[in-house]
């Protein structure tokens, strides 16, 4: 699929740029990825087997990622600041992102949908479905956590000895990549690590801005405890996590699908912070009969 763009969107006025699979006729999917990852990072075979089950399907750079807008002339983040509850290094937050992302079904004409969303962008999607309910069908959130600091939290120990991102060699940001994807990944199913090399490398290519993850990821901080609101969805929700996630605790997925009424959760062993591929025809399928149910719902 040609990737385009779609210019002025939202209230921000960004450039997102997106492609699109299936027959625009089709039920609309939107796919949003997590904190410093591309729209790669949604696989070709993953939107095809979504397109197949009856669904056009829309998945995008956010902002600060890809070819969409960066805010690079923004203030830089102190990432301890804000995690001592200091905000004034904060340039949007996570209702910003939701605003992107209508900005962009709205621009493709598109009223209503479904949305999916994984780690940080099941955040996003969890946003949307609160402050944009009319316009939201389903909601789907995986690997991801309601923004309390009781639940979810990440494996300090894995993460700290990652270390930063190479920001000027391409060939040791690779390294650094596949090294992360292994460290907090699935450990019950195989890693590919040929096509990881191959996406790697693509993301580079498209963007290696070295503040981009950091400005969503103290967004995310900002944003704060989704829970209270989550209680007030009515939608069809499923919850998808795995029992290995060392980025975001399992007891994060678990808490969201507590908060938000009649939501589905689905936990799979073995499964970490990644998208296994054994596990996409069972996702889908979970996916599928969620949108099934929504169409049963009087909104």
């Amino acid at each position: 699929m040609a990737v385009e763009i779609l210019q002025n969107a939202g209230p921000s006025g960004i450039d997102i740029a997106y492609e699109r699979f299936g027959d625009p006729s089709y039920p609309a999917l939107l796919l949003i990825m997590g904190a410093g990852a591309q729209m790669i990072s949604w696989p070709d075979e993953f939107c095809k087997m979504l397109v197949n089950q009856g669904f056009q399907v829309i998945r995008f750079d956010s902002r600060d990622t890809g070819l969409t807008t960066h805010f690079s002339d923004t203030v830089i983040p102190d990432f301890a600041a804000v995690m001592a509850g200091d905000y004034t290094t904060v340039s949007y937050t996570l209702s910003d992102m939701a605003a992107d992302t209508i900005g962009l079904m709205d621009g493709l004409g598109i009223e209503s949908f479904h949305l999916i969303g994984a780690s940080m962008g099941g955040m996003i999607a969890q946003t949307i479905a609160i402050e944009y309910p009319f316009k939201i069908l389903s909601l789907t959130s995986i690997m991801s956590t309601t923004g309390s600091n009781s639940v979810g939290q990440p494996d300090y120990a894995i993460l700290g000895s990652l270390g930063a991102p190479p920001s000027d060699d391409r060939q040791k940001f690779i390294e650094w990549k596949i090294k992360s994807l292994k460290a907090v990944g699935s450990p019950g199913f195989p890693f590919d690590e040929e096509s990881a090399i191959k996406n790697a490398g693509i993301g580079w290519d498209r963007d290696h801005d070295p503040l981009g993850m950091t400005r969503q990821a103290v967004a995310v901080l900002k944003s704060g405890d989704r829970t209270d609101q989550l209680r007030k969805l009515r939608l069809p929700a499923l919850v998808i996590h795995g029992t290995s996630d060392k980025m975001i605790d399992v007891s994060g997925g678990i808490a969201t699908a507590n908060s938000i009424p009649g939501a589905k959760l689905v936990l799979f062993e073995g499964m970490g912070h990644s998208l296994p591929q054994p596990l996409w025809e069972k996702m889908t399928d979970l996916i599928s009969r969620l949108i099934l149910q929504s169409e049963h719902v009087d909104k």
